[in-house]
């Protein structure tokens, strides 16, 4: 597996992962994604940022994410300091037809990497407060929880925010 920055030649195999993917979340209860979200746009804004990551996998993108500085304001909602620098994973995805490789877990720690290299020891991440999988591991890789907030541009939804302080 080679975790390497996505170019935009990458966003039609990740728009093909996020609609596997889609109603696998929905059936489980976790209805964070959608048909219109997340979209190409948001994708080719990370390309455009040189902030999103594939995993690929002799040749084809297995899983993707962002790895970002962007905070939501909604973060005070947990009583997290959005003005310490932190970076956060977004739009953290993996093929279903690729799960159980440890692409989710890769791309995580390449979030870790980019934090060292920055030198900015502090990772942030939110996910759907029903999708268990994910809160799953996050905490196994020392993130910890920090509260539930809600987002205004997914509303009527709560999410739960986990950071990890790195030494």
């Amino acid at each position: 597996m080679n975790i390497r920055r996505a170019t935009l030649a990458d966003i039609p195999a990740i728009m093909s992962i996020v609609k596997e993917a889609v109603p696998l979340m929905q059936a489980a209860g976790n209805f964070q994604w959608n048909d219109s979200y997340p979209n190409p746009e948001a994708f080719e804004g990370d390309v455009a940022l040189n902030q999103l990551w594939v995993a690929d996998i002799d040749g084809r993108v297995a899983g993707a994410s962002a790895i970002t500085t962007e905070q939501y304001p909604e973060y005070e909602q947990a009583g997290l300091d959005i003005s310490q620098p932190a970076i956060v994973t977004h739009r953290l995805v993996v093929s279903p037809y690729y799960r159980g490789l440890g692409i989710a877990e890769s791309l995580l720690m390449q979030a870790e990497y980019e934090a060292d290299r920055r030198g900015i020891p502090l990772l942030r991440i939110d996910t759907n407060k029903e999708n268990k999988a994910a809160q799953k591991l996050f905490v196994k890789l020392g993130y910890i929880f920090a509260g539930e907030i809600g987002l205004a541009f997914r509303p009527g939804m709560r999410f739960v925010c986990l950071e990890k302080k790195l030494t």
